[in-house]
Parts: C-alpha cells; sequence; structure tokens
C-alpha cells in the first residue's frame, strides 16, 4: 500500500489505481500508464541498488588519517630531582589506595558475609556481577564512596555501580551490597545511585538493578527522604529514562521493602529469584504489629506471588544463576546494532599506537603540588596514540594547552592546564571548546589549577583581574554550552573558579576522576592567608587561624576524602588513565548504535 502511495506522488500526482474504486478505471487509464509504471520500477530498483551502496560504503568508512606532529618528550636531567619528589609522593598515595581498595572489597566484614552467604543462601555482590557481566574487566564507579563520613564508614556506599559489557553492550549496573549494613540505604547510597542514573542518562546506557535492599536508614531519613535529589529522585528517574528509551531490567535477589519496592516494579522487565527475593512495602512484623497475622515473606510478596499473582515480575527463577541468565537474554532484545567486531578490531589496530613513553612515567609527573608541577604535554605525550598531538593557538595563552589527539582511536580535544589560568589562556580556551563543539569532538580535560588566585594590591592587578574575570566568564559558558561529551581528568589542583572553567564538577561532565595525589579545595593547603583579612594587629591570632585553616585545608582537600563523598566518579591511578579514558570513550560512543531513539513516547505501564 505504502509502496503505492510513494508511486503516486513520483509520478506527477496521479492517483494510483489501488485507490480508484472499480467503476472508475478504465482499460485505456491503465494501458496509457503501463509505461509510466514500468519505468518507475526500473527508477526504483536502480534507487534501492544505490542505496544498498551507499550502506555499503558506510560500513566500510573510516576516519580521516592522522598527520598530527610527535610530542617526543623525555625526561630531562634537570627534571630529575621534581620527577622523584613527585614520584615518593605518589608511592604514598598508591599504598593509601591499595589500603582503601581492600577495605572496601570485604563489604561488611566477614561475619556479614558469612551470614549472606551461609544463611542466606546469597551469592556476593562481585560473584553476581561475575554471572551478568561478560568479563571482570568493568569500570567501577565511586568505590570510595561513603568512607570517613560523620555518620561512620559505609564501605562503597552500600551499592556498587559501574559500567561492564552484557553481550557486548556497555550498561550501567547499580548492585546493592546487602553485607553493609543489611542492604541498609544511607544518604550516601541515596547519592550513589543517582549519579550512577545520571551517567545512564548522559551516556544512554541500558540500566540493570542488582536490588537487594533493606530500605533507609530512618535515623537519617531528613538527609533521605523529602528533599528534591534524595530518594524519591530514584523512582522519578526511572520514568524519565523509560520516556526517553533508556532500557532498564531490575533482578529482585533479596529483599525489597519500603522504598526499594519501586525499583523493579517501575523497571520494564524484571527478575525475581525464588525464596531470596521479596517485595513488600511492610514486611511480616509489620503486618503481625498492624494486624496480628503471622505471614511468611513468600507468602507475603516472594517470586510465586509476583509472577504468578500479583503480575509485579516477568520473569519467575529457580535460583540466582538462571536469573542472570534471564537478563542476560533480556538485554539481548534490546534495539542496537553493534558494528562487527572484526570490522571493529581491524579498524583499531590500524588506528591504535602505543604512546612513546610508559603510562608508569605519569605516577613522576602527578604533581607533588603545583610548584612541582612539569610541562603538562609531557602528560599528554604518554597518554595519546603513538604521542601525537595537534597544538591549538600553540603561541598564543601558553598557560593553557589545546589541540587534538587520538586515544585508542578517538578524536578527542583536549584541553590542560600548564600554568594560571589567565585572560588570554580563558580566550583560547573559549574558542577552543567551541571549535570542538561545531564539530562534535569529544573534550578531555586535565585539570591542574592555580592554588589561589593573585591578589589585588594595584590598579594594574585589578585590571589583570577584571580582565581574566571576563574571560573566565566567557569560557564558563562555552563549556556550559557545549553539547559534545565531556571528560575531566584532576591530574593535580582542583581549586576555586579555575576549576570551574576546566569543567569541574558543577559543570556536569560525562565523567571526572582524581589521580591519587589531586586536591579539591577553593584554596590549596598552605595558602589559607588568602582566605582570611589582613590584619596587622592581630599577627599572632591570624597567625593561628591560619594554621588552623590550613590543617583543615590538608586533610579535607585529599582526593580521598572528596571522593568518599561522591564529589567525582572516582579515584584513578595515573598509569590506568588511558585504559579507563577508552572505555569512557567506548561507552559514549554506544548511544549511536541504539536504533530506536527518534520517537519520543510516554513510560511503559505495567498492569
Amino acid at each position: 500500500m505504502y509502496r503505492c502511495m510513494a508511486r503516486s506522488v513520483c509520478s506527477g500526482g496521479r492517483v494510483c489505481p489501488t485507490f480508484v474504486p472499480a467503476y472508475t478505471q478504465t482499460p485505456s487509464w491503465t494501458l496509457r500508464n503501463t509505461t509510466e509504471e514500468r519505468k518507475h520500477r526500473q527508477a526504483e530498483q536502480r534507487l534501492q541498488c544505490s542505496v544498498r551502496c551507499m550502506s555499503s560504503a558506510a560500513k566500510k568508512r573510516r576516519s580521516l588519517p592522522s598527520a598530527f606532529p610527535v610530542l617526543d618528550l623525555p625526561l630531562q636531567p634537570i627534571q630529575q630531582h621534581v620527577y622523584e619528589a613527585n614520584l615518593r609522593n605518589s608511592n604514598t598515595c598508591h599504598n593509601k589506595f591499595m589500603e582503601l581498595s581492600e577495605k572496601v572489597s570485604k563489604g561488611g566484614g566477614d561475619n556479614a558475609i558469612a551470614r549472606h552467604t551461609q544463611r542466606n543462601k546469597k551469592l556476593l555482590v562481585r560473584d553476581r556481577l561475575r554471572l551478568l557481566l561478560d568479563d571482570e574487566d568493568f569500570l567501577e564507579l565511586s568505590p570510595f564512596a561513603g568512607l570517613g563520613l560523620p555518620y561512620g564508614d559505609i564501605p562503597s556506599a552500600g551499592c556498587l555501580t559501574g559500567i561492564g559489557r552484557i553481550n557486548g553492550l556497555w550498561c550501567v549496573f547499580i548492585a546493592n551490597d546487602a553485607t553493609v549494613k543489611g542492604g541498609t540505604a544511607y544518604p550516601i547510597t541515596v547519592k550513589k545511585q543517582l549519579r550512577a542514573q545520571e551517567v545512564a542518562i548522559h551516556n544512554r546506557l541500558p540500566c540493570v538493578y542488582l536490588v537487594d535492599s533493606g530500605g533507609a536508614f530512618l535515623p537519617l531519613q531528613s538527609e533521605i527522604f523529602p528533599d528534591k535529589n534524595q530518594g524519591g529522585r530514584t523512582f522519578y528517574n526511572e520514568a524519565i529514562m523509560s520516556a526517553m528509551k533508556i532500557p532498564q531490567v531490575s533482578v529482585v535477589c533479596g529483599s525489597c521493602t519500603a522504598g526499594g519496592a519501586y525499583i523493579p516494579t517501575m523497571a520494564e522487565e524484571t527478575v525475581m529469584v525464588h525464596r531470596i527475593g521479596t517485595i513488600f512495602l511492610g514486611g511480616p512484623p509489620l503486618v503481625k504489629a498492624a494486624t496480628g497475622e503471622e505471614v511468611t515473606p513468600e507468602n507475603l510478596g516472594g517470586a510465586r506471588l509476583h509472577s504468578e499473582v500479583s503480575g509485579c515480575v516477568d520473569h519467575f527463577a529457580w535460583e540466582e544463576k538462571e536469573a542472570y541468565e534471564y537478563t542476560r537474554n533480556i538485554i539481548s532484545t534490546l534495539n542496537f546494532q553493534l558494528p562487527e567486531e572484526e570490522e571493529e578490531d581491524d579498524e583499531k589496530r590500524k588506528v591504535e599506537e602505543e604512546p612513546l613513553y610508559s603510562s608508569e612515567e605519569l605516577r613522576g609527573l602527578a604533581p607533588k603540588n603545583y610548584n612541582y608541577s612539569l610541562d603538562v604535554k609531557m602528560v599528554v605525550s604518554r597518554l595519546t596514540d603513538g604521542s601525537r598531538f595537534q597544538e591549538f593557538k600553540a603561541r598564543y595563552g601558553t598557560t593553557l594547552v589545546t589541540g587534538f589527539a587520538k586515544i585508542h582511536g578517538h578524536l578527542v580535544g583536549i584541553v590542560a592546564n600548564n600554568g594560571e589560568l589567565s585572560c588570554q589562556a580563558s580566550l583560547k580556551g573559549s574558542h577552543f571548546v567551541q571549535l570542538c563543539d561545531q564539530r562534535d569532538i569529544p573534550l578531555l580535560f586535565l585539570q591542574n589549577t592555580a592554588p589561589t588566585a593573585a591578589l589585588t594590591l594595584s590598579t594594574k592587578q585589578a585590571d589583570i583581574n577584571s580582565n581574566r574575570l571576563k574571560a573566565q566568564g566567557s569560557m564558563m559558558s562555552a563549556i556550559a554550552c557545549a553539547s559534545v561529551p565531556k571528560i575531566t581528568v584532576v591530574i593535580g589542583g582542583c581549586h576555586g573558579a579555575d576549576s570551574y572553567a576546566m569543567c569541574g564538577r558543577a559543570f556536569d561532565p560525562n565523567f571526572l576522576f582524581l589521580w591519587p595525589n589531586a586536591r579539591v579545595s577553593m584554596t590549596a593547603p598552605g595558602h589559607a592567608d588568602s582566605l582570611l583579612p589582613p590584619d596587622t594587629e592581630q599577627a599572632e591570632e591570624k597567625k593561628n587561624q591560619e594554621d588552623k585553616l590550613n590543617k583543615r585545608l590538608e586533610e579535607e582537600s585529599s582526593a580521598f576524602y572528596g571522593s568518599g563523598r561522591l564529589w567525582d566518579d572516582g579515584v584513578i591511578l595515573p598509569q590506568q588513565t588511558r585504559k579507563v579514558l577508552r572505555d569512557c570513550l567506548d561507552i559514549i560512543k554506544q548511544q549511536q548504535y541504539q536504533l530506536s531513539t527518534e520517537k519520543k513516547r510516554s513510560a511503559l505501564l505495567r498492569i
């Protein structure tokens, strides 16, 4: 029918015989159009052939060859003492990193693990991920979240979040760890779940929830329940993601009590495990207290009830292993068309080149503090393919390095601090960001901002600060309005307004990571005097305040302190940066393989 309609449009507006009543058709009309129909069929065949040729050519398309110059920047003898000081500091930070990694890997501790696996007959959260994901090479987000908080340590915030491949498709996972406080949700737990959903929305990634939750921690309900970006936002995001055609699958592999019960019921497809999975607003103790009736968890909200009676879940699994097989099968039904692996691997082999220098050298290039910073191009040369880098405005605003490079075959625009963010540097950054936005090239920010703003001690300095302020405002606007993906890595200091102009957390990058040596604060430790009013009469008192504030800045600016409060997406080791960037760029690129994104529809209605 539609083919006939197309023909009628192409044949000068004549009505197709299919739509003309029988009594109006005449043999002469049909004869007159026989030749036209034959010509049109031949034209249509030629068009289909050309479309096939175009589609086959599209499959074989390749990136433009890279002719970027090589950054040949070996370590010089004059830089050796700075390199060694940085390396010693990096080793200290690495030991701290490994200590915290071991702590969070134990979850709630040995007793909680034994209770979870032996008494409750459940798998540990990382064992669940091994069954669900293609391999263990996944990008975990904010593993140190929940450490060092006022209400105590909550290892990994009581849930694991990250991005891994299921049937070759990158998916966000949010998996409760019931060994930590029995799966109880703390304020940091909610914040971590919301960040994972935000990552899924920004990058259009399918989302899988492994639910094993004991509900909210009631003594802290005022920090969990009422505000916009607290508990209820999880369910709002689920609805919005469904309307955006971002798939969501839920596996009920434990308790879903109170607010946790809405996560599986709002997902598009839900799998529930027999005996260990339950969904109810109030458990058996609450039923007995309210009505006096004694009821088992299975009869009140077990897998049989919800798969056979209520219809809240779509798939019944006898055991956890079967549930993850169901989940993998569900993911395979999603409307994505990934590139052929062989073609993709061949293409990558052609375009990828390892940097000239080992990524291990990044440990000595990670600045101990701002005074120990080496040329940031040395960092760039150890991250990019073949150490190649096409610099933009190389002679203007030299305290900011901008240019194009490839990382594992992905073309990126790099913006890297190489000194104070001056007026000229900010104007240069603004120009480059807009250029990348026009060309749809993802942006990578390597942030190491000045420890403190220059004090206004003269009219000349006031003019300089005013011009810099206007230029930085221009750069902030360019970054905020840029629609291309943005990745930020804090390789040194993240201080003051300069950090906003370098796409800090407030400017919504797709991903933001810190090196262990990084510092995040309004002013760097040792520069607290810039925050205090000048007072020469009480010099001793001012000195005491300054020392106290510097000590506090030393503690609160640590990368691990900030990561414990989810100011970032995780602390990564310098030598792992290139791999992490590769994964992030692969993840960002995947959204172009989804076929059903154009037509907006309302959220899925469940029975």
